[in-house]
């Protein structure tokens, strides 16, 4: 494979537009791990994490003339992700119609109340994961976006494409939705 350091995103995008295919898999290699964590952030860890992310980059190509540089490359990809994901959660709530939403609050049981004596790193961050899972899809993109892929709120709201005060709002919704989920978690 060619390698292109030193070359920037939009250089690379040049590039892909004139037919050199070897700078789309540079592209692809700069971001995949993103991709990747931001749609398992939005699934959970599925068999369909993969399937999406290759998705999103056989998107991101076929939309690459339309792209028009005014938000970055990264924000622009994560987008693709965020909306494919989606419409996979959209899908499957389609096929999960037989489950009420009152099962969802029994996904997880703690059995002692003591937490320090059961839980360990992974075992927290997997209750964590699975609460974030249990949110809305408006409330789990904001949170997997800002809280866990780290991306700011200006980068949120381009993503999104919605703005500053929604993103604020879901935020604080979504913060609260969470800590109301993980409370329940803890005291079954």
């Amino acid at each position: 494979m060619k390698e292109y350091p030193g070359i920037n995103d939009i250089e690379l995008i040049k590039l892909v537009k004139e037919g050199e295919m070897p700078a789309l898999t540079a592209l692809i290699l700069r971001y995949e791990k993103q991709v990747v964590k931001t749609v398992t952030g939005m699934l959970g860890k599925c068999r369909e994490v993969d399937d999406i992310s290759q998705e999103t980059f056989i998107r991101f190509y076929q939309s690459l003339h339309n792209f028009k540089c005014q938000s970055g490359v990264g924000t622009y990809i994560t987008r693709i992700a965020i909306n494919l994901s989606l419409n996979e959660i959209k899908k499957r709530k389609k096929k999960n119609f037989l489950f009420s939403k009152n099962d969802d609050d029994n996904i997880l049981q703690i059995p002692d109340t003591n937490l320090s004596q059961h839980l360990e790193k992974n075992d927290l961050k997997e209750i964590v994961n699975k609460a974030v899972q249990l949110l809305e899809p408006k409330y789990r993109s904001v949170i997997v976006l800002k809280l866990i892929d780290g991306y700011s709120t200006k980068e949120v709201t381009e993503i999104l494409e919605i703005k500053k005060s929604s993103v604020l709002t879901r935020l604080s919704r979504a913060q609260e939705k969470l800590r109301v989920k993980l409370e329940t978690f803890l005291e079954e």
